[in-house]
């Protein structure tokens, strides 16, 4: 149940987007350089998010990655969802298949309990949510003086 690396990239680069005062296309090459995520890995990753409807890709210059939606319609299970990442309520923490309360192993309550909190979570909470969260982000060209 805990977040894999891909889902921490995706959380990344979304919410970097998310933040950006303007709404214009980021090229991978330069969001996985603010994100510390590796460009391949990334770029794979936005495929994703594009053939789910969360990001928007341009090609040419002037092209890169956006948001396809506004920040407030993209839930973070959204997010899940497009990279398929397991919310099941009855997926076993040891590999055992599906327990449940009259087959549970060792972690069944704590697991589900704490799966459902993040299901929860991440049902409720869109990136609109940490605009109002966050420092702002750093700009190209506060990068390029540094």
């Amino acid at each position: 149940m805990f977040l894999n690396q891909t889902i921490e990239y995706a959380f990344r680069a979304m919410a970097y987007l998310a933040i950006q005062e303007k709404q214009t296309p980021l090229r991978a090459k330069d969001l996985a350089s603010y994100t510390d995520v590796p460009l391949p890995y990334l770029s794979k990753i936005m495929r994703r998010l594009v053939t789910a409807g969360l990001l928007a890709s341009h090609k040419g210059h002037g092209g890169g990655f956006q948001l396809a939606k506004s920040p407030q319609q993209i839930r973070f299970l959204d997010i899940l969802q497009a990279l398929d990442y397991p919310l099941q309520p009855n997926r076993c923490a040891f590999g055992w298949g599906n327990c449940d309360l009259q087959n549970p192993c060792p972690l069944h309550q704590s697991w589900s309990n704490l799966n459902e909190k993040l299901k929860t979570w991440a049902e409720t909470n869109t990136l609109a949510s940490l605009t109002s969260q966050q420092n702002t982000p750093p700009t190209q060209k506060t990068l390029e003086k540094e």
